[in-house]
């Protein structure tokens, strides 16, 4: 099939099983930077505009609309996937049992709640499945009723679509924008994602070393740092945290070898600790809160918060006196300023939260600590990650949620500990 399509894959590699997942690619012989693994043209992409019924899909764009814009890809899929005809025939043979797929959407929701509380993807994963069964319901099963010699409601479910979603969402590839240099333009949307054989069969570290290039007439993987013979070949599906890799892919990095892994700490928790201060105002705060109830969570990684700004500026107005409140709901807020951001990102860098003001620290480590009380098995969490034997017989979802769990523990941690008094 990959000669049909004029797919070119290297001899020094070698597609296998039971690597780290179900699918691998494995270097045969020594592997350089800068070496192609394989190449792929563009006409071999499984996308909207290439599946067989894209001239229909086009004709009818603007009533495939939706919050997700995967609608058409989607539609192809169901239709490539089911039809005896399709020229991806063999490539989609590979994932005959979406029953395989292990992402917590197919989790019970009581599996979800018990394993996963306090980690943000239980509330995550209630969000996608209610959008989803909206967006079949309201977008996909009219259309597929308006065309039944292309697909039927009996074969083409919401739970194969369901499935869909998350092959999408584990295996597809998204286009990086071209960068523009006009500072006014609007930003575009993003590219829509698409399928791309034999790159989905490469799995993720975040030390990867190969990377898929675009080009106008194909796509590349490009090996960027050496790989000896018997290694495999990693690529990157980019700074994921392991919420977000379980969330969207169906597994976890260990937390030490993952650089990106990430804890949010909700804003409610830096309210409810502004509350316990003894010298708070608490009419103040609550009409504080109305102004913050709506802002995003600070998110912090393994060396300092990424929402720094953010953190920053809700810091500032817990701690403003009733005239300054007045003053700043007054002014709308501040206006940002650009040039403070890079010493803000130091201020909440991990050597920074040592030198913070005390009561700003207070506040970060009671918020981190209220945090920590959300999730569930504490003590026994740092009790299995330390025992082998333990950590074998758990299941592979235990597994997975134990890693979460452990790691945004483990960031929070830190946090408390530099905020201490």
């Amino acid at each position: 099939w990959c000669d049909c399509v004029n797919l070119v894959l290297s001899k020094k590699v070698l597609c296998k099983g039971g690597v780290v997942a179900d699918y691998g690619m494995v270097a045969q012989e020594d592997i350089g930077e800068g070496e192609v693994l394989f190449t792929i043209p563009r006409s071999a992409l499984l996308h909207q505009g290439t599946t067989h019924v894209a001239a229909l899909l086009e004709q009818e764009k603007d009533s495939l609309e939706s919050t997700s814009g995967w609608v058409p890809l989607l539609l192809a899929l169901l239709y490539e996937y089911t039809t005896t005809q399709s020229k991806w025939k063999p490539y989609l043979s590979l994932w005959t049992d979406f029953k395989m797929l292990d992402h917590p959407m197919f989790w019970s929701k009581e599996e979800r709640d018990s394993l996963l509380r306090g980690t943000g993807i239980p509330e995550a994963v209630d969000k996608d499945l209610v959008n989803i069964k909206r967006e079949y319901r309201d977008v996909v099963r009219p259309f597929i009723s308006k065309h039944p010699d292309m697909w039927n409601t009996r074969t083409h479910t919401l739970e194969l679509y369901t499935q869909l979603v998350a092959f999408v969402m584990a295996y597809s590839f998204q286009e990086p924008q071209e960068e523009d240099d006009d500072e006014d333009d609007e930003e575009d949307p993003p590219n829509p994602p698409m399928m791309v054989p034999m790159a989905d069969m490469l799995n993720h570290v975040s030390k990867h070393n190969a990377n898929l290039e675009f080009t106008p007439d194909s796509l590349k993987m490009v090996c960027v740092r050496p790989i000896k013979k018997g290694e495999e070949v990693f690529n990157t599906y980019g700074q994921m945290a392991n919420w977000q890799l379980l969330h969207m892919y169906g597994f976890t990095q260990t937390h030490s070898d993952n650089d990106a892994d990430t804890a949010d700490i909700p804003v409610i928790n830096l309210y409810k600790a502004a509350t316990k201060e003894p010298d708070g105002d608490q009419q103040l705060l609550a009409e504080m809160w109305e102004l913050l109830r709506d802002k995003e969570a600070f998110v912090f990684g393994k060396d300092s918060c990424f929402t720094h700004t953010e953190l920053h500026s809700v810091l500032k107005v817990l701690c403003m006196s009733r005239e300054e409140f007045l003053e700043f709901k007054n002014n709308d807020g501040w206006e940002d300023d650009e040039d403070e951001d890079e010493t803000i990102f130091q201020v909440f860098s991990n050597d920074g939260l040592l030198e913070l003001k005390s009561k700003w620290r207070r506040l970060i480590h009671e918020a981190a600590r209220l945090t920590v009380m959300g999730y569930p098995n504490l003590d026994e969490d740092r009790v299995l990650m330390e025992d082998q034997a333990s950590l074998e017989r758990l299941s592979r979802r235990q597994r997975n949620a134990l890693k979460v769990r452990y790691g945004q523990k483990s960031i929070l941690d830190k946090v408390m500990e530099l905020t201490k008094s």
